[in-house]
């Protein structure tokens, strides 16, 4: 691939090549979890200045993946996704900054199981071949439980 600025304009997130996945901690954060979620859809309008750039991404909530049933059945339970109820996780970004070494920050607010959090989305990678981006972000989520009980990653 080769390294250049897109083009300004409004590009379709391709679902099939799209990868979503994490990681978390669980056994008192001393364990890792990986996982993922598929992308239903999503689009990626480049401006000028790249600052004035947004991204709106869908999740289907229903694809949590740990590859571990137990683990999985509980997470996508009421008790917390409630995928039957809310089966999106969306992401819409609100803002772009760059920061000291020219990466972009991508603020915005992420939707799941009815709660809507700020995140913010760092752009580690982006590279241009012919009409295809490719993307590479990270972000760090802290999640909070508002009721007690087993944790579901452990």
């Amino acid at each position: 691939m080769t390294t250049a600025t897109p083009a300004p304009g409004q590009y379709a997130i391709d679902v099939p090549s799209c990868v979503v996945t994490f990681t978390t901690r669980h056994l008192f954060g001393m364990g890792k979890v990986h996982g993922s979620v598929r992308l239903r859809g999503g689009t990626i309008s480049l401006a000028e200045p790249l600052t004035r750039s947004r991204v709106d991404a869908v999740a289907d909530a229903a694809s949590f993946d740990t590859g571990n049933r137990n683990r999985d059945r509980q997470v996508l339970s009421k008790a917390l996704l409630d995928t039957a109820a809310h089966p999106d996780i969306t992401f819409t970004s609100t803002g772009a900054e760059l920061d000291r070494a020219g990466a972009l920050a991508l603020q915005g607010r992420l939707s799941a199981h009815g709660v809507r959090a700020p995140l913010t989305f760092t752009v580690a990678q982006a590279q241009v071949d012919g009409d295809e981006i490719t993307v590479v972000a990270t972000a760090t989520i802290r999640a909070h439980r508002a009721t007690g009980g087993a944790d579901p990653l452990g």
